[in-house]
């Protein structure tokens, strides 16, 4: 699942200019030390609020430590309020994990995570880290909407595989739901998302879902 890097689009510095005032506030945050250095406990349950409605994603730590460890530490700085699910292929997966904040974005870009090796498999609610090459995964999520056991084997950028973190134990149907109109489209607008955040995606693709907030659950 890529993770894709693209050059900027014809006519961006036009559009920043449109979209350069009255940028929302989130609630995000720029880490410190301490929790960069936070490791998550050996399962832990996140609850995200969509514009469809909610869905919970329980995280197993030993599918993937260091893909457990990043997760706990970016839902408890805030960083999925207000992610654009910015690519919905029915049938296949949902791609989300780009913050409406170019510093915040560009904070965990300069901070992947190792590979791990695939523990299970890819199966219809798994959710794993979308990467280009080796060691490079950051804070892109998918979940996989049907069984997708060839993403447990598949070369991709010199690397086997994609290692699912956890999977999705309630409310399947609200990412069933999700808005597919624009298919994988989205997704070759990364690199504009990256530095203009969401306002960029509500011009070109006005439909899309996004997720509201993301929290631990007690």
């Amino acid at each position: 699942m890529k993770k894709m890097r693209f050059l900027r689009l014809p006519g961006l510095v036009i559009l920043a200019s449109m979209l350069a005032f009255n940028l929302p506030g989130s609630a995000q945050d720029i880490p410190d030390q301490a929790t960069l250095k936070a490791h998550a406990p050996k399962m832990f349950r996140v609850l995200f609020t969509t514009t469809k409605g909610d869905f919970t994603l329980e995280v197993r730590r030993e599918w993937s430590p260091a893909g457990a460890d990043r997760l706990w530490q970016l839902v408890t700085t805030g960083f999925y309020t207000q992610n654009s699910l910015f690519r919905v292929q029915k049938g296949y997966v949902v791609q989300f994990g780009i913050s409406d904040r170019k510093d915040v974005n560009y904070f965990w870009d300069r901070r992947p995570i190792p590979d791990e090796e695939v523990r299970t498999s890819n199966r219809r609610g798994t959710v794993a880290y979308a990467r280009d090459g080796m060691n490079s995964r950051t804070t892109q999520l998918f979940i996989n909407l049907k069984d997708n056991p060839k993403l447990d084997t598949v070369n991709f950028n010199g690397l086997r595989g994609f290692s699912p973190v956890g999977e999705i134990t309630e409310g399947f149907s609200t990412i069933e739901a999700l808005n597919g109109e624009y298919g994988f489209e989205p997704a070759n607008h990364q690199d504009s998302v990256m530095t203009l955040g969401n306002r960029y995606l509500k011009i070109k693709f006005p439909g899309l879902d996004y997720i509201l907030n993301a929290r631990i659950l007690e």
